[in-house]
């Protein structure tokens, strides 16, 4: 029995000899065992034995009992095929292999445990991860190191470096190349040998020395990149310009400890620099003289572009003013002589011959209100009264007007736009720049054609805009177009001007087109004409957009006679022109009414400020002495609230009007009006 005990005690002794040294093992070491599916396969091994160095290797913890296919599923399969190849030939292995559960590299030696049928492999294993790190980080650097070896020889072979040199600082001991050594007028043979730092800067140019000394004290005390330039002197006397370009290397005391470089030649850089920057300065001079001759210059093109514009304006005004006298001049001389023959027969007692020249005259005033009105038309000042219109049913109620004016010959068609826009416009104006464009279509069309009228609604851009000379946003568009002899580029450009026709004398004023101009743009929108000799002409109107539904049309009867006043009915008229303040007053007094007169603002205000009944003021807009119609009735209205008030204006003074916004009990009357057409407006005011 104690020699059975004693043998027990040994064997412990042994197995803790053993398991001590197994734990003392730096390396990781483990015993593996296979198991195998009915057909005798691998199919996966557990860890039944290992020792602490495994998980000072690895990181594992707790192997012992594990399986590889629970420990590292995606790499299992590798792993048996590695360690069932050692198991099934008994020959050992040794390899290099990332384990990517642990991100770690290892080094395993693998080898058979006997006897074969105990299924179990015995893995020596380490971590060389560190190694490995190193060995890239070795192979990087000497690839990079032979990479800047082969560019500083190519540079070398090229020229663009021309020479190179180590600087040992803590010993003051420069080894530069021969082309070093050249380059600073050096003997080869001491660059070889070693120089100090005042040895290589003693060819420096004594005006760059400063510089450069400073510049290497402040890279040798900081460490990292260096590049200066400066001027050294050749063998052949001669200064030349390069630049040094090193990098300063510290030790682990933070000290500088080498300092190597290259020298560049920069000579050829310098010189094109020193050519820029002389290129440079006589480009500012020459800007700063150039800036004064354009100044000049533009100054000048200015005066010569003022003159052009007032040498243009002149003629426009000569072209208008000699228009006017024309047309003026044979009207008046209609007037003129009517009323002349008028007076010979009364004086005659030849009474019952004054109507032939009443008409005569009366149709002369119509033709002037007309050429006014056209006038006024071009000139953006003309009496407006806007209203919502519906412009293709304006249009279609035209059309059987405008076929009777331009004949037979003449095909007349409508194309208007489904859904089109209202716009606000003055109806009556529309109507006269509708038929207006017909007839210039009729008069382009002597054998005859077809004239096209189209509605569309239109998007103008502000790029459109700006090349039309009007405000971007929705317009309504109202095109004439006619398959006749068309425009050149030079009538288009004069088309809108007063008095411009390309017709024979006495068929055509020249202001139609003017006149349908001035409306568009004081209605708030733009007229275009597109044309081509032989291929016809398309005048297009764009007025603005109106968003609301257009006013149905309500025709209204024009009273034949007036009826006569109520008794006690009294109208101020305030007008500075005696003649009509004679004619108004006259046909007052014939209907019945009581009339007070003023010639100015001031005493028709103190004419509304008195007591006196006032049931309408007629007075004209424009009035002389520093207060216009407008102000005068605002003045009376604050004791006459709903003072009644009919302005007559020979054109739209549309600032003092408001705009045309007037307020209700106020009406406006164009100059010149037919009397009765004055009385109807009085007692239609008058009743209210």
């Amino acid at each position: 029995m104690a020699e059975q005990q004693t043998a027990l005690d040994v064997s412990a002794q042994s197995e803790d000899r053993y398991r001590a040294l197994f734990n003392a093992l730096e390396d990781g070491f483990c015993i593996i065992e296979f198991s195998e599916d009915a057909a005798g396969n691998l199919t996966d091994y557990i860890h039944v034995e290992a020792n602490d160095g495994y998980e000072r290797q690895t990181g594992i913890r707790n192997i012992v009992g594990m399986a590889v296919r629970d420990l590292a599923p995606n790499e299992a399969d590798g792993w048996i095929e590695l360690y069932g190849n050692v198991l099934r030939t008994g020959e050992p292995i040794r390899f290099e292999r990332y384990f990517a559960l642990v991100e770690r590299y290892i080094e395993v030696s693998a080898a058979r445990v006997e006897p074969v049928d105990r299924r179990q492999v015995s893995v020596l294993f380490r971590d060389i991860t560190a190694r490995r790190r190193a060995e890239e980080a070795l192979r990087v650097s000497e690839a990079l190191a032979r990479e800047n070896v082969q560019r500083v020889q190519l540079a070398l072979a090229a020229g663009a470096i021309i020479g190179t040199w180590i600087w040992d600082l803590p010993n003051n001991r420069f080894t530069v190349d021969q082309a070093f050594a050249e380059a600073f007028g050096l003997d080869p043979s001491l660059g070889r040998d070693g120089l100090s730092l005042e040895q290589v800067t003693a060819s420096v140019h004594p005006d760059d020395k400063p510089g450069l000394i400073a510049a290497i004290q402040e890279v040798v005390a900081r460490g990292g990149a260096y590049a200066h330039q400066y001027r050294v002197k050749r063998a052949d006397g001669n200064y030349y310009w390069l630049e040094a370009n090193g990098r300063v290397e510290l030790g682990p005391d933070g000290k500088a400890s080498s300092f190597p470089g290259v020298l560049l030649d920069v000579q050829e850089r310098r010189a094109v620099e020193a050519e820029r920057d002389r290129a440079a300065a006589a480009l500012r001079a020459l800007n700063e003289t150039l800036e004064q001759r354009v100044a000049e210059r533009t100054a000048e093109l200015m005066r010569a572009e003022e003159q052009l514009r007032q040498s243009q304006k002149m003629e426009a005004v000569g072209q208008l003013t000699g228009g006017l006298a024309h047309d003026f001049n044979n009207l008046l001389a209609g007037i003129s002589g009517a009323l002349e023959r008028i007076a010979a027969r009364v004086d005659q007692g030849r009474v019952n011959e004054l109507d032939k020249f009443i008409i005569a005259a009366q149709g002369a005033v119509r033709r002037a209100a007309a050429l006014t009105h056209r006038l006024l038309a071009f000139s953006r000042q003309q009496t407006l009264a806007p209203k919502a219109v519906n412009m293709n049913r304006l249009v279609g109620g035209m059309l059987e007007l405008i076929q009777r004016t331009v004949g037979p010959g003449i095909q007349v068609e409508m194309v208007g736009m489904s859904g089109l826009w209202a716009t606000m416009v003055d109806p009556s104006q529309l109507e006269n720049s509708l038929l207006n464009l017909c007839i210039n279509a009729r008069d382009a069309m002597p054998g005859g054609g077809r004239i096209t009228i189209e509605t569309g609604n239109r998007w103008i851009d502000h790029e459109g805009a700006r090349q039309q000379d009007m405000q971007p946003g929705q317009y309504v568009s109202l095109c004439v177009s006619d398959n006749g002899t068309g425009m050149t580029p030079d009538v288009i450009e004069k088309a809108f001007d007063p008095f411009f026709t390309t017709k024979p004398i006495g068929q055509g004023t020249g202001l139609g087109l003017s006149m349908i101009y001035g409306f568009a743009k004081q209605s708030g929108g733009h007229v275009k004409i597109y044309s081509e000799v032989g291929a016809g002409t398309m005048v297009c109107l764009y007025l603005p957009r109106h968003r609301g539904e257009a006013e149905e049309e309500e025709p209204r009867e024009e009273t034949a006679v007036s009826p006569p006043a109520r008794v006690g009915e009294t109208v101020l008229v305030v007008d500075d022109e005696p003649s009509l303040r004679l004619m108004v007053m006259d046909l007052l007094s014939d209907l019945g009414y009581a009339a007070i007169e003023a010639a100015d603002g001031a005493a028709g205000l103190r004419v509304l400020q008195s007591e006196a009944r006032i049931d309408l003021v007629v007075t004209d807009v424009g009035l002389p002495g520093g207060m216009n119609g407008r102000q005068m009735i605002d003045l009376a209205r604050v004791g006459r609230p709903k003072l009644k008030t009919l302005f007559i204006t020979g054109f739209a003074e549309n600032a003092l009007l408001n705009n045309g916004q007037l307020e209700p009990g106020m009406s406006v009357l164009t100059k010149p009006f037919a009397m009765d057409v004055l009385a109807a407006r009085i007692r239609e005011l008058i009743a209210g």
